[in-house]
This record gives C-alpha cells, sequence and structure tokens, in this order.
C-alpha cells in the first residue's frame, strides 16, 4: 500500500492569479460587500421600524434579508481576507465550516422562499381569509420550521463531511469551500455522503420547488379574473419580485452545481460561483424590496426625515 499524506489544509485556487488584478477585485469586492451590508441592515430597520410594513409579507422579506446578509459573509470576508493576504490557504475545520454554514443558508433560503408563495398565494386566492390563514404565529412557526428543517440538513451533511480524509490534492479550485470540490480532493469513500445529498436533496429540494411553484399556477389564474387593472397590476408587480428572486436563485443553483465535470475550473465557472455567493445576496432584496410601494414610501419617509432637518439647521 503506497502511503498517503493526510492533510490538514487546503489551498484556495482564487479568483486570478495575476498579481495587478489583486487590488481591484478587493476593492471591487469590498464594495459589493459594503452595499449588501448597508442594504439588507436598512431593509431589516425599516420593516422592525415602520408599523405599515408589519406584514407577514415584510416579516419574511425581513427574514430573507438577515439571511441573505449572513449568507454573504460566509464567504465574502474570507474573499477579501485572501485577495488582501495572497495566502489562500484554509486549515480543513475551517473549509468544513465554511460548508456547514453554506449548506445552512442555502438551504433556509430556497424554504423561505417557498414559504414566501405560499404567502402569496394565500393573499391573492383567499384575501378573505388571509389575516385569519397567515396569523403571526404561523408566520413564525413557518419561518421556524424551515430553519429546523435546514440545520437537520446541515447536521447530517456535517457530520459525515468531517468524517472524510482529504489526500488526493490540496487545492480547492474555487474561492470558497463547498461540498463537490471536497468530494473531489477526498480519498475516503463518499458513497454515504451522496447518498446524503440524494436523500435530503431530493426530499428538501422536491417539497421547496413544489410550494414555490405549485401556487403560482392559482395565483395566475385568480389575476387573470381580476377586473380591476389597479389592484391586477399591484398583484403582478408582487408576484413578479418574489417569481424574480426564485429564478435568479435556482438558476444560480444550477448554474453552480449542475455542469459537466469536464467543464470546471474556467473563468466561467467562477464568474457563476460569484454571482451565485456574491452578487445574489446583494440584489435579492434590492429586487423585492424597490418593487413595492410600501417599501419605497417607508424608505422615503426616513430619507425625508433626514434631509429636512438637515436643510432647515442650514437655513438657520
Amino acid at each position: 500500500m503506497v502511503n498517503q499524506t493526510i492533510l490538514n489544509e487546503f489551498f484556495l485556487s482564487g479568483l486570478s492569479d495575476i498579481p495587478a488584478l489583486q487590488l481591484p477585485l478587493f476593492l471591487l469586492f469590498l464594495l459589493i460587500y459594503l452595499l449588501t451590508l448597508i442594504w439588507n441592515l436598512l431593509i431589516i430597520s425599516l420593516i422592525v421600524s415602520d408599523s405599515h410594513l408589519h406584514t407577514p409579507m415584510y416579516f419574511f422579506l425581513g427574514n430573507l434579508a438577515g439571511l441573505d446578509l449572513c449568507y454573504a459573509s460566509v464567504t465574502v470576508p474570507r474573499m477579501l481576507f485572501d485577495l488582501h493576504t495572497q495566502r489562500r490557504k484554509i486549515t480543513t475545520m475551517a473549509c468544513i465550516t465554511q460548508v456547514s454554514f453554506l449548506i445552512l443558508f442555502v438551504t433556509s433560503e430556497a424554504l423561505l422562499l417557498s414559504v414566501m408563495s405560499y404567502d402569496r398565494f394565500t393573499a391573492v386566492c383567499k384575501p378573505l381569509h388571509y389575516v385569519q390563514i397567515m396569523r403571526w404565529t404561523v408566520c413564525v412557526q413557518l419561518v421556524f420550521s424551515a430553519w429546523c428543517l435546514s440545520l437537520i440538513n446541515c447536521l447530517f451533511h456535517t457530520l459525515y463531511v468531517s468524517k472524510l480524509t482529504f489526500c488526493a490534492s490540496d487545492i480547492i479550485e474555487s474561492f470558497f469551500c463547498d461540498l463537490p470540490q471536497l468530494f473531489r480532493i477526498s480519498c475516503s469513500d463518499i458513497y454515504i455522503n451522496i447518498l446524503l445529498i440524494f436523500l435530503f436533496g431530493g426530499f428538501l429540494g422536491v417539497l421547496s420547488v413544489k410550494m414555490t411553484f405549485m401556487p403560482y399556477v392559482y395565483i395566475f389564474r385568480t389575476v387573470l379574473k381580476i377586473q380591476t387593472k389597479g389592484r391586477r397590476s399591484k398583484v403582478f408587480s408582487t408576484c413578479s419580485s418574489h417569481l424574480t428572486l426564485v429564478f435568479l436563485f435556482y438558476g444560480s443553483i444550477v448554474l453552480n452545481y449542475f455542469r459537466p465535470i469536464g467543464s470546471r475550473h474556467s473563468a466561467g465557472d467562477k464568474m457563476a460561483s460569484v454571482f451565485y455567493a456574491v452578487i445574489l445576496p446583494l440584489i435579492n432584496p434590492l429586487i423585492y424590496s424597490l418593487r413595492n410601494q410600501e417599501f419605497r414610501t417607508a424608505l422615503q419617509d426616513v430619507v425625508g426625515k433626514v434631509t429636512i432637518p438637515h436643510t432647515i439647521k442650514n437655513l438657520i
């Protein structure tokens, strides 16, 4: 038997090996991360402080903003650190921890988007019973259930990933750790890990996709029956915002995880990973919030309260 060296540290390939690009990339992604923090925190603050936004739809949007805030913080700070120091080394434990949080937040987002679909279905198709159905206790229970299912999924994957040994290679062809990269460099049998992906991924994937897309069949039927043009456009605006998030999320999942093996490690693959891990947490709440009149009104009120006293002070 050939001796194998068990690896305790990996080398992240990063976004680029060109030294001249390190500083521009660092500044670009630092700006994106700061905008992600500011915008998501602004959304959460407005939803908490403005009583007009104390509705189930904005409660779920606030949870989505918090989720995207955590999601971006799993990958982007590490990427910024590597761009700044150019070390790109990560321990096995840190890598597995990053993978665990990614699984937790990705699963939570998929389930939260399905909960938001159910909320839109209830608001459009059962408006007279909306208040009774979407009570605050129900909203909290739905979000809590999504987090519990995601946590169970995360714990099982983390348990079996932590049992893997790595000796095939010390290079991870990305700027963050993820399951496919760890499987590729593992010298252990990954049968159980793949089985878990099929079992949990199949169950949660089918559940979230069905709960996300099926309500829109009934929503579109109901919308076509609405005679009032103003109400129809309002429903279309809200639903199209949510559908945009859904297609962006699942589209990025497909691009990041369902590519042919031979096509990996290209510049296009890294761009897909950047969109999935960095850009999506910024544009998700941005799309949903700015296309809702209530949120724009709340934002204008805050801006007005900040700018008007400052203007009066300058006049004095």
